[in-house]
């Protein structure tokens, strides 16, 4: 991995991660032909995140944010190492892979986050919304054992304010592992919910089973064109290959991009792990790709855009990233580190575009 920088990690209070208010998220899990998986996600924001490509190594510590000053949380060493991506450079991740083929990502839930009270709280287990989705990678290897940690009790996520925008962020949480199995955990009522996810796909607001509900207005969608239809003698054909997914919705709203991402992730045909099925999530997500001014808040001059777009090869370890300035995947594959280095490893990705002049054969 080129342009390599360590970026020191502290073992007492980790830093907070800001984020904004984006609605615009979509994770998604294809299967391969090889029974392995590869997750995909869009990150979109209204200003710079300025993201890095983070590699924190097994066996550092880490100790939640208090909710009072001087307080600490829950601490905990990380079991496995991860790769992912960071924002405003901070170590934490916002989106990640382990070594053990397990990952997954914040996405925003404006309207529907309600965590636990840190008055009601015990501090011992308790850790604010950016650092979680940091805990499950780095200290379990599948799904069912963030489900039976979470349903244990054995961690808060509890209402804390991120002093630098002075709100709650509201998030929810996308997990995968290498055998296939999917959950989606969201903090309603005080509480984690945590929801199995059958079809791996997860986009913003409302809540997951309220996505899953909606999907019964749209069984009539299929991957195979309609049929013609005849009346009174008379026949009527489509005008073309695709018909079969009339009525499939287009807008970025989440209850549409959820439908969507159903429907590119339960049909494609299924290649081998590696880069043929790396290179088809690349072109599922390219679908959910928002350049800048598609979408703008109608308070601000804000507007959300893809900033990046990550493809995790689960059955390799191998984490692709592309910018909104670079469309070219670039690899990182958790091998090439030394993941029992005592630092985490941080680069930025190159914005510009690298690809070699086009050369032609002289005739």
């Amino acid at each position: 991995m080129k342009n390599i920088r360590k970026l020191l990690l502290s073992t007492g209070t980790i830093l907070v991660l800001g984020l904004s208010s984006t609605q615009a998220c979509t994770s998604l899990l294809v299967k391969t032909s090889d029974d392995g998986y590869v997750y995909g996600r869009t990150m979109e924001f209204g200003f710079e995140l300025e993201s890095e490509a983070v590699v924190a190594p097994r066996g550092l510590s880490y100790t939640g944010t208090g909710a009072k000053k001087g307080q600490d949380s829950l601490k905990w060493t990380g079991k496995y190492a991860v790769v992912g991506m960071n924002a405003v450079k901070q170590p934490l991740v916002c989106d990640g892979l382990n070594e053990k083929g397990l990952a997954g990502g914040i996405l925003y839930f404006p309207g529907y986050a309600e965590y636990t009270d840190p008055a009601q709280a015990n501090p011992a287990k308790s850790l604010a919304p950016w650092e979680f989705l940091t805990w499950c990678l780095t200290s379990f290897a599948n799904v069912d054992e963030v489900k039976a940690a979470v349903e244990n009790g054995d961690v808060q996520v509890v209402n804390l304010v991120f002093p630098a925008f002075g709100f709650v962020a509201p998030f929810h949480y996308t997990l995968h592992d290498a055998n296939g199995k999917s959950i989606v955990i969201e903090p309603t009522g005080g509480t984690l919910k945590v929801y199995d996810n059958p079809f791996g796909v997860l986009t913003n607001a409302p809540t997951f089973d309220w996505h899953l509900t909606n999907l019964k207005n749209y069984t009539k969608l299929s991957d195979a064109n309609g049929s013609s239809l005849k009346v009174d003698g008379h026949v009527i054909d489509s005008f073309g290959s695709g018909s079969g997914w009339i009525g499939l919705p287009g807008d970025p709203t989440p209850p549409s991009r959820f439908i969507r991402a159903f429907a590119y992730s339960m049909t494609p045909v299924a290649q081998p792990d590696g880069t043929e099925s790396v290179r088809l999530v690349e072109h599922i997500m390219n679908n959910f790709d928002l350049p800048k001014g598609f979408i703008r808040n109608d308070k601000s001059d804000e507007a959300d855009y893809t900033q990046w777009t990550v493809v995790a090869d689960m059955a390799n370890r191998v984490y692709y990233v592309k910018t909104y300035d670079n469309q070219q995947l670039q690899a990182i594959a958790l091998k090439d580190f030394d993941l029992d280095a005592k630092t985490p490893y941080a680069a930025a990705i190159a914005d510009e575009l690298e690809a070699p002049a086009l050369t032609f054969p002289k005739q």
